[in-house]
């Protein structure tokens, strides 16, 4: 991933740690007017006036979260920004501010941060968020990447995972289980390379799923939508660690049940044909892939007529009172207990 043909590399001793900051940032523009300072002091400066801040952090670590031998720079910085954007959208909030603070190693050239800041610009473009500082140092591993994103909203407007109701119908947008079954086919690809590397791969029949896992989106269009329709949502997560793990955690916060049902859950038809090529459970997928990034909430069952007809939801079970328990309801109609079966970052290797 990081050879180049060129060998006119800058090492990043020769600008040293203000000079890389000043190189790398130079590109960033401010856009919010609740930015008041940015880059170049001590600390940033913000105004929010009225309304509520919120922030939310992650930590990306090279051999942990991503494989540089397939995942390129720029969309690496892309992915780093959506990630974190996303927990802001599932507060109902919009994102304004992000922090961005990196460690790497000397194997990589100023070319390579480079790459991977015009990564983060252009998410930072794109989901209209102001990059307002962070911090550089050395690493003796890899890469890791840390993010703070910030955002703001009106207090009735905030979403949090506590707020479902018994009664409440539980909803999803897009569709999951596509970016987790973009990793295995990369992860199988890479693989192929290595017992022959001059093997060429076609991906032509996994763009869908390979994007979902390089390039994903966050869902900044919901909180607009919400808006249009008038509705509410009770409670909301974002799909990162997999669709039975984000239903728990609503149901343990909010003290209720669920009832989640397998054929209403939403797939794109490639993950279909690429599960039946890899000879694995679908509903599996579904339930314990990760990082789709798509927002998980429940509404009032009033509200239901507001989402009918919408594409961008589906309704994928209801509710229930804490002692009935979680479960998936089958195709064949038998009721079994959910389990969290997404990515745990603590677990340890067999």
């Amino acid at each position: 991933m990081l050879e180049n043909k060129n060998n006119n590399k800058t090492s990043l001793s020769d600008l040293g740690e203000f000079g890389l900051i000043e190189h790398l940032t130079k590109h960033f523009k401010i856009n919010q007017e609740s930015t008041l300072k940015s880059i170049g002091d001590d600390a940033a400066v913000l105004d929010f006036k009225d309304k509520k801040a919120i922030v939310s952090t992650d930590l990306l670590v090279e051999g942990v979260h991503f494989d540089l031998s397939y995942m390129p720079l720029k969309h690496l910085g892309y992915k780093a920004v959506v990630a974190n954007v996303s927990d802001i959208f599932a507060m109902n909030a919009k994102a304004t501010q992000i922090t961005v603070s990196i460690a790497v190693s000397n194997r990589f050239p100023l070319e390579a941060l480079e790459e991977l800041f015009a990564g983060i610009t252009l998410a930072s473009q794109i989901y209209n968020v102001d990059v307002i500082g962070g911090d550089t140092t050395s690493s003796q591993k890899g890469l890791i990447i840390s993010i703070t994103a910030i955002g703001e909203a009106n207090l009735n407007e905030i979403t949090y995972r506590s707020g479902a109701k018994a009664t409440d119908l539980l909803v999803v947008t897009g569709d999951v289980g596509a970016a987790y079954m973009g990793l295995q086919v990369l992860e199988r690809e890479k693989q192929v390379f290595q017992v022959n590397p001059n093997n060429q791969p076609d991906l032509d029949a996994y763009t869908y799923l390979i994007e979902r896992q390089l390039k994903p989106e966050a869902r900044k269009d919901i909180k607009e939508l919400f808006a249009e329709l008038e509705l509410q949502p009770t409670s909301m997560i974002d799909v990162s660690d997999g669709l039975s793990s984000e239903i728990m955690h609503i149901c343990k916060q909010s003290g209720v049940g669920c009832n989640l049902y397998e054929d209403k859950i939403p797939v794109d038809p490639q993950l279909i044909d690429v599960c039946e090529e890899f000879n694995i459970d679908i509903t599996t997928i579904a339930l314990s892939g990760g990082e789709d990034y798509e927002l998980l909430f429940t509404i009032n069952m009033d509200d239901y007529d507001k989402i009918k007809a919408n594409p961008n939801f589906t309704v994928i079970g209801h509710m229930t009172e804490e002692n009935e328990g979680m479960h998936l309801i089958t195709r064949a109609n038998a009721k079994i207990p959910l389990k969290a079966r997404g990515w745990n970052a603590m677990k340890e290797e067999d």
